[in-house]
């Protein structure tokens, strides 16, 4: 709006929810979109762009999170939307948790206050409030990543040389679990992009592999395949939860299209560090990674609270 006036500014009154027994998701989110509320507002905003992003048949549509979320209960949630969306993009660590939890790996609800000395004794690891056995992860995703590395090595289709991209796409011909991410991804040929693969017990075994097989990651394979995708689609857009590497690989080959038509992005951080994760996308208008007239909005809160909510809303499971 440009130059408004006191009246335009005055004209969209607050008006107070109203909470109704029985209410469904989709009757409260309708009754606060009059409410005037702080994040719940742009939450609001959020599901509308994307909402009209999923609809847009000529949009390109990127996925991004990083791996942390995986550890929680939300994974089956995010691998039953990966159909709706055109590119995954995450992290290393999500490749971790996906593979422990698709072989009956079982994390537990702990606190952040936990005592972590006496954790590391008793070979627990803790990730936020959550707690994890030394069991549960390390050393069955190693297990299980040499069992399938092994398998995609001996058939007869090896090619010596991966994409982060093709490497995923393997694994997920060969997990039986339907919760799996990296599963559902390569049943409905959604490309999960993970330049930070080698970050994480995956990429490490991946290291080790490499020394005694004959084995090749292609790193760039990828980055011009993103390249393609920014230069072969007018339209494009991202629903972004938490920042570093995920947020930015989208961000930034969407600039060399002029940026993001849609981008909507769900963060905790703090933009006074000058951090990425921090960053609102307005000021990735300024590096011409979102459009100045894209639609987009930034919501401050937690993921694992405000994605439900809105996966619920959009029927997105």
């Amino acid at each position: 709006m440009a130059n408004p006036d006191k009246k335009s500014l005055l004209e969209d009154k607050v008006r107070d929810i109203r909470i109704k027994k029985g209410m469904d998701v989709k009757e409260l989110i309708e009754s606060m979109r009059d409410m005037g509320g702080f994040s719940a507002q742009n939450m609001i905003t959020g599901i509308d762009i994307l909402k009209d992003m999923l609809n847009d048949k000529k949009s390109f549509n990127f996925l991004s999170f990083p791996a942390d979320i995986i550890a929680t209960g939300m994974r089956g949630m995010i691998a039953d939307s990966i159909k709706y969306f055109d590119a995954v993009m995450t992290t290393g660590g999500t490749l971790d948790h996906d593979l422990a939890k698709a072989f009956g790996g079982k994390y537990s609800k702990g606190r952040f206050e936990a005592d972590d000395s006496k954790l590391h004794q008793m070979d627990i690891y803790r990730l936020g409030n959550i707690f994890i056995g030394r069991d549960e992860y390390g050393l069955s995703v190693e297990k299980y990543f040499d069992d399938i590395m092994n398998d995609i090595y001996h058939s007869k289709d090896y090619k010596e040389e991966y994409s982060a991209s093709e490497l995923i796409n393997e694994f997920g011909k060969r997990i039986k679990d339907e919760h799996s991410i990296i599963r559902q991804a390569y049943l409905n040929k959604v490309p999960i992009f993970c330049p930070g693969i080698l970050d994480g017990a995956f990429g490490t075994q991946l290291t080790m592999f490499s020394q005694d097989k004959k084995f090749k990651l292609n790193l760039i394979k990828d980055e011009l395949a993103l390249s393609n995708i920014s230069f072969d689609n007018k339209t494009t857009g991202a629903f972004m939860v938490g920042g570093g590497i995920s947020k930015h690989h989208v961000i930034w080959w969407n600039q060399f299209k002029g940026g993001l038509d849609y981008a909507v992005y769900v963060t905790t951080a703090s933009q006074y560090d000058g951090s990425l994760s921090g960053a609102r996308l307005t000021e990735a208008v300024s590096w011409g990674k979102v459009k100045e007239k894209a639609k987009y909005v930034t919501i401050d809160g937690d993921a694992t609270i405000i994605m439900p909510i809105m996966y619920s809303y959009l029927d997105l499971v």
